[in-house]
């Protein structure tokens, strides 16, 4: 219990926070032809890159059947969970982030990993983007929705709008994976007997296979 008198300090809201320094964090390749090869990332509050540990059991559930796909990041960050995934045998990525000095960040983690003629970069809003046309090719989708955790408490309705509009635009045989925080309740996902809960503290990853 605060001293009488003592202000406790306000956690500031994810929108606050983009743009906030804090020290940078060891990020790397945990698998496939890139293992172990490092990733920029320069300590920006509003990014929130994925553990390395919590990274490595998602791609442990898909297996490998993201050799072929195409790797969509709806909300990219740095990027790594598209790298990861053409370090593991996609053939192409989509990432998408709106924040411009982040996706200069993964630029640089693309020319790091010579694999730029391999992902097309937009700086663009999610949301937007998916309401457009669908990218093109045959290939299965494997797309990652792991935005700030409060959007699934200040924009639920237009999450759950994404995530469906995912689900209905992917091809058969693509996947898609949904982290959140404890605030958001899974069984709200379309089809929630269908997909593979697993918890990750403090992430909860939900993933879905496309028949």
């Amino acid at each position: 219990m605060a001293k009488r008198g003592r202000k406790t300090a306000k956690r500031p809201s994810r929108g606050s926070e983009r743009g906030r320094q804090v020290e940078p964090v060891g990020l790397r390749i945990v698998g496939g032809k890139f293992r172990g090869r490092k990733l920029a990332y320069g300590g920006d509050l509003g990014v929130r890159p994925m553990k390395d540990r919590t990274r490595e059991a998602i791609y442990n559930l898909i297996g490998p059947p993201v050799r072929g796909m195409l790797a969509i990041d709806l909300f990219a960050g740095t990027g790594a969970m598209a790298l990861e995934a053409l370090s593991r045998g996609a053939v192409r990525a989509v990432l998408i982030e709106r924040h411009l000095p982040t996706a200069r960040v993964i630029r640089e983690n693309m020319a790091t990993l010579e694999v730029a003629d391999r992902c097309e970069l937009l700086t663009a809003d999610a949301f937007r983007w998916a309401a457009g046309p669908p990218p093109s090719g045959d290939e299965p989708w494997l797309v990652f929705c792991c935005p700030p955790y409060d959007f699934f408490v200040n924009r639920l309705d237009d999450m759950l709008a994404l995530i469906g509009s995912m689900l209905d635009a992917a091809p058969p045989r693509s996947a898609v994976v949904v982290e959140s925080d404890d605030r958001f309740d899974h069984a709200l996902l379309p089809q929630p007997e269908a997909w593979d809960n697993r918890r990750y503290f403090p992430a909860l990853v939900s993933l879905y296979w496309k028949p």
